[in-house]
């Protein structure tokens, strides 16, 4: 389902976890639509706003704010430097997984990542999205993941909130028919960031793995999407007919599947 298409972004465009990766190919995207930029992230934002300021043509205004979105400081710190601004466009983008057994793993970073995926993610969409909703204008893109639809051993936590994530999409833009605020939701495969470092899983076949998409092209399939008004856009092919296949397989087997992709 698709609505409201439009040819470029314009207007006052809050990106997260914008420092690297998915988010800052985001905000090139954005910069080159000469959008005024909000940049947010827990660490690394210099080097990138920097380079973003040379991208654009010098009509954006680029800001940047480190901030912890697992955190209400972070989500309140937000929306304090949005400062009563009118929110165009919303790309929610932060997100955080840890490898291994659940069991193994520490609760304070299972719920970070509970925190940053779910709360940080859906306060700042009430926040934001709310003023679009009364205003009848803007677009929201979260980065979801085709993990949605697979039990994810050994990267539990993760696949659980993207599940979350991407049914919580589809149901907003469900609610929104009415409006004119677009919500879209990207859902990557395996791509080439930081992901696999911060969740410890080098060492798993997927870390190790040379089949890793170009977050740039990711990026650019997400953007696309949200251009268009599209409620969903798996990025890439393949990713496409495992999403599809992950749909009608056993859970059973998608289970195991995913054991031995992630076993450390």
């Amino acid at each position: 389902m698709s609505k409201n298409p439009i040819d470029k972004l314009s207007g006052f465009c809050v990106i997260t976890g914008a420092s690297s990766g998915i988010g800052f190919e985001l905000a090139i995207l954005a910069a080159r639509d000469d959008c005024d930029l909000l940049l947010v992230a827990d660490q690394g934002l210099d080097e990138g706003a920097s380079a973003l300021r040379d991208i654009s043509s010098g009509t954006g205004n680029i800001e940047t704010l480190e901030s912890d979105l697992a955190t209400q400081t972070g989500i309140d710190e937000v929306i304090d430097k949005i400062a009563g601004r009118q929110v165009d466009v919303l790309m929610a983008n932060a997100g955080q997984g840890e490898g291994d057994a659940f069991f193994n793993q520490d609760w304070m970073a299972i719920k970070r990542t509970i925190d940053t995926n779910i709360t940080g993610t859906v306060s700042l969409i009430h926040k934001i999205g709310g003023k679009m909703r009364a205003a009848n204008s803007g677009r929201i893109l979260v980065t979801g993941s085709i993990v949605d639809d697979i039990p994810g051993p050994f990267n539990l936590v993760y696949n659980s909130t993207k599940a979350f994530v991407d049914d919580f999409c589809v149901g907003l833009s469900n609610e929104l028919n009415d409006s004119n605020v677009v919500v879209s939701c990207l859902l990557p495969g395996l791509t080439d960031t930081q992901f696999f470092e911060r969740a410890d899983m080098q060492e798993t076949y997927v870390g190790r793995s040379d089949a890793k998409a170009d977050p740039a092209k990711v990026a650019k399939d997400g953007y696309d999407a949200l251009l268009k008004g599209e409620t969903q856009e798996v990025s890439g092919l393949l990713n496409k007919v495992q999403h599809a296949f992950a749909g009608v397989l056993p859970d059973e087997l998608l289970a195991q599947l995913h054991r031995m992709a992630a076993k450390p």
